[in-house]
């Protein structure tokens, strides 16, 4: 390993599950190969709020996260599948936001396919949500379950610490966006 390749000593990473209506986020620290869990939620956006409204929430909650918790990584699920064309816009929408919002603090940002992350949280890629909040919980040592979407955002930061660290879990590439 070159000097310039080197991992940082603590990185700490903000990996979000892009979604209108709820949008889970976390922020992972791994010190050697001790994982934390510093925080976890979910950005929950009422159904009488219009997208556009929706998109502002999300960025300015990750602005807020990205200020108070100086993470030097952001990793996020990709959307591989959509039911329809209008889902894609408003999926690829929400995903702008996230891009957006970490962009701004010169984060680099990566993508994890659906299927790799629950391969990583779970070890098999069609677990289901309660599978993954359940490992999520156990892997993490958390005192509860987590909602779904902030598992499935805890899930991306395992694969992404897993991939960043050489992690047998994970043997693709990370996609930088």
């Amino acid at each position: 390993m070159t000097p310039n390749s080197a991992m940082p000593e603590v990185l700490r990473v903000l990996p979000v599950d892009p979604a209108l209506r709820n949008t889970g986020y976390a922020i992972l620290e791994q010190e050697g190969k001790t994982i934390r869990t510093l925080a976890y939620g979910v950005i929950q956006n009422s159904a009488k709020l219009l997208s556009s409204g929706c998109l502002v929430a999300i960025r300015t909650k990750l602005d807020e996260l990205i200020r108070e918790y100086r993470p030097t990584e952001c990793a996020l699920e990709s959307t591989i599948y959509v039911q329809s064309f209008r889902t894609a816009i408003t999926l690829g929408s929400v995903r702008g936001a996230v891009l957006i919002a970490a962009a701004e603090h010169g984060l680099p940002i990566y993508d994890y396919a659906p299927k790799e992350v629950k391969q990583a949280a779970v070890g098999r890629g069609g677990a289901g949500k309660e599978q993954v909040a359940f490992m999520m919980r156990s892997m993490l040592r958390l005192r509860e379950t987590p909602p779904p979407d902030a598992a499935d955002a805890l899930a991306v930061g395992i694969t992404h610490l897993q991939s960043t660290s050489g992690s047998a879990a994970t043997r693709q590439t990370r996609q930088r966006v």
